[in-house]
């Protein structure tokens, strides 16, 4: 498993979603916090390329031996790729939830909603809350 890690570069969502944000192109996954609620991940049934996500709103759903979750947008934009490689790995979502865990990349279409998204010390205080 990995450490409970909250790194400074990316923003947070509320719903314990992550977005690296680099140019006009942000990189989702879910939060060491989300993964280790969840449990062992053993089913990622992601969106398609192409598809629209909007922020706040469910694009893929993932399941693990406790329960079925929706993932939520941090940002709204068009998916421009999709992690293959949790089809036969979901496990690397609990391994390394900001590394090969990656779910989407998204292409921005509302650059400005990264200024809705928490920093990495603002969502430690959510979830210490």
């Amino acid at each position: 498993m990995a450490d409970a890690t909250y790194p400074d570069d990316l923003r947070y969502h509320e719903e314990h979603d992550w977005a690296r944000i680099e140019g006009d192109v942000a990189t989702f996954g879910i939060t060491w916090y989300a993964q280790d609620s969840l449990g062992e991940v053993v089913f990622y049934d992601p969106p398609e390329v192409g598809a629209s996500v909007s922020k706040d709103a469910s694009y893929a759903e993932v399941e693990s031996v406790k329960a079925v979750s929706d993932v939520i947008a941090p940002l709204s934009g068009e998916v421009v790729e999709v992690n293959d490689a949790l089809g036969d790995e979901p496990e690397k979502i609990n391994q390394d939830p900001y590394g090969d865990g990656w779910l989407v990349k998204v292409k921005l279409t509302g650059p400005g909603e990264k200024d809705g998204l928490l920093s990495a010390e603002e969502y430690r205080k959510l979830i210490d809350a």
